[in-house]
């Protein structure tokens, strides 16, 4: 493969990243994390932890898969993509019973680096501390390595696994994991700024955002799992 095509072909794995992060199950894991922190600096954390840990899931058996030439079985992938499902419903089940039984409110808090908004429930915390960013960006992080495993990205591990050098199948998938990292970013600024600014407007317009976000990942999820179970009953 000449330099103008092994270029060109990056670029494409960079655009096929950015379109991945548009994916129905990745936009509604990150709007379900994202309503439990109203924040436009949290957005592109969020965003950003969860394409970290979708690329770093992707470069790990990205690099078995070339290393020992295993192919991914279509068992592998339903049981990551049920996987997935699961994982939605959690989330958006979570979301909801929070929003149903605890009380959750947003209240302002300010740090050194100025005010920002956390969520908040007085049945569960007597005082108002709060977990910061370590512990905040393990979350997207983790969820974003267990949709590494699922989905279209299945994709760029056999385009890894075509490539004739480890290194150049790695840089493929770190190219394309920079798109989606991108597009998840952007995703998630998207997402945040009508739920941010909605508390502004209305609290009841600001809580049924929410509990949009947690009805739409647990539909998500129950379609995937559906979808799944309909694929295993059919010989």
């Amino acid at each position: 493969m000449d330099e103008s095509s092994y270029t060109a072909g990056l670029g494409l794995g960079f655009l096929l990243g950015l379109r991945h992060a548009l994916d129905a199950d990745h936009v509604a894991a990150v709007s379900t994390v994202l309503a439990e922190r109203p924040s436009i600096r949290a957005s592109g954390a969020v965003g950003f932890w969860w394409g970290v840990g979708h690329t770093a899931t992707l470069l790990a058996v990205g690099a078995v898969v070339f290393v020992f030439g295993i192919r991914m079985s279509e068992r592998f992938e339903v049981v990551a993509d049920a996987g997935v499902g699961v994982l939605l419903v959690v989330l958006g089940g979570n979301l909801i019973f929070k929003l149903l039984t605890e009380r959750w409110h947003v209240h302002s808090h300010t740090h050194e680096n100025g005010a920002h908004l956390h969520w908040h429930s007085h049945r569960r915390r007597a005082d108002h501390h709060h977990r910061h960013w370590m512990a905040d960006s393990v979350r997207p992080l983790c969820i974003g390595m267990a949709h590494g495993l699922a989905g279209s990205a299945a994709l760029m591990l056999v385009i890894a696994a075509s490539a004739h050098e480890l290194k150049t199948a790695l840089l493929s998938i770190a190219v394309f994991g920079a798109g989606s990292i991108l597009g998840m970013m952007a995703v998630g600024l998207t997402i945040s700024l009508p739920v941010v600014y909605s508390m502004a407007f209305s609290r009841r317009v600001f809580v049924g955002l929410q509990g949009l976000a947690g009805t739409a990942g647990l539909c998500v999820g129950l379609w995937m799992l559906a979808r799944q179970a309909l694929s295993a009953s059919v010989p």
